[in-house]
């Protein structure tokens, strides 16, 4: 196993990082008029996801990192909305929307992963 030195090295943040890119390519092909509505929501929700995996690693403590984890969480569950409503209103083609769909759920299996491990490793 890798020696996790920065927040980088987290397969987690690998996994939300590739999502981010992903949202990023399938949402430069939405109508203009959803460049600051829709796709602006969908990019944001997204980031936010590994940027707070990311500020949560500096923590000094493990319950900090942990609430970072939760709110990276909950910004997971906001991006997987906005593409369910970009797919229904046909921004998203369903290859995109299944793919991307898909990298949500595994990126929130392993955010769930490690935030149980830090809970029962350090009796949050």
């Amino acid at each position: 196993m890798t020696k996790v030195v920065t927040f980088q090295d987290l397969k987690v943040w690998q996994k939300a990082h590739g999502l981010v890119l992903g949202v990023y390519r399938a949402s430069k092909d939405f109508p203009a008029e959803e460049k600051y509505g829709l796709a602006a929501q969908l990019r944001r929700s997204a980031v936010s996801v590994p940027a707070n995996i990311a500020e949560g690693f500096k923590r000094k403590s493990k319950k900090a990192f942990s609430h970072f984890l939760n709110i990276a969480d909950a910004s997971l569950e906001e991006t997987k909305y906005h593409l369910i409503l970009s797919a229904d209103l046909g921004y998203l083609p369903c290859a995109a929307f299944e793919r991307l769909r898909e990298q949500c759920d595994e990126a929130g299996r392993m955010l769930c992963g490690l935030d149980r491990s830090l809970i029962r490793t350090y009796h949050l």
